[in-house]
């Protein structure tokens, strides 16, 4: 397939990540290092992206290109997102970006890369003590927690390690958004207005554009 993701290039430079992923590890090391990210609940997709641009950091360029307010995660010959997803979860979809932004990117670049780290995720005892670490950490809880809290909802447990299984490299076209379906749609922000669509990426519907996988 003609595709402009330069694959074995960036491997060279991902396949030194380490495999096993400690959330508390993960969280210090990002926080030592002033990684904006670090005091959210989802640290291994956060995580990831601190990887990606620590590693890659020769060949690309972050935070662009941008289409209107969003922007990709990074460029290199083409606009790419860096994802995380468990792979021992009931779901297979993976929320990408703002779909206009990427149809706009597919329109210049001709196609956008998704780099998919894939892996078996660890949760939480249920006393909650990494939950409870990482509130610590942060200086308590958070004002989004504290509603939660006051309205009575529910408390996801959290992902505590991450075992990381491959890395896949997806070419994103015009004829793969065809398969995709839109995230939020139908969702408003607190003022009312509708949020932006974002693809959803189903893995299971994914085959052609799987162009590349690095094992660990």
């Amino acid at each position: 397939m003609d595709t402009k993701i330069d694959c074995q290039k960036i491997s060279n430079y991902l396949n030194k990540v380490s495999s096993q992923w400690n959330g508390k590890e993960a969280i210090l090391e990002m926080k030592v290092s002033d990684y904006p990210h670090w005091k959210q609940m989802e640290w291994i997709g956060f995580y990831f992206q601190y990887l990606c641009e620590k590693h890659l950091r020769d060949i690309f360029e972050f935070q662009t290109p941008r289409y209107g307010n969003v922007s990709f995660d990074g460029l290199y010959k083409i606009p790419f997102d860096f994802k995380a997803h468990a792979i021992n979860t009931s779901s297979h979809q993976i929320i990408v970006n703002d779909r206009e932004a990427i149809s706009s990117a597919i329109k210049e670049y001709g196609e956008v890369g998704l780099i998919l780290a894939l892996g078996k995720v660890e949760y939480n005892d249920e006393e909650r003590t990494f939950q409870q670490w990482h509130e610590q950490l942060k200086g308590g809880l958070s004002k989004y927690s504290k509603e939660r809290i006051k309205r009575g909802a529910w408390s996801r447990l959290r992902k505590v390690k991450f075992a990381l299984q491959q890395i896949s490299f997806i070419q994103i076209t015009d004829k793969t958004l065809v398969k995709c379906g839109s995230f939020q749609s139908d969702f408003r922000n607190s003022d009312g207005k509708p949020r932006r669509k974002k693809v959803l990426l189903d893995l299971e519907k994914i085959d052609e554009e799987l162009v590349h996988v690095i094992e660990f």
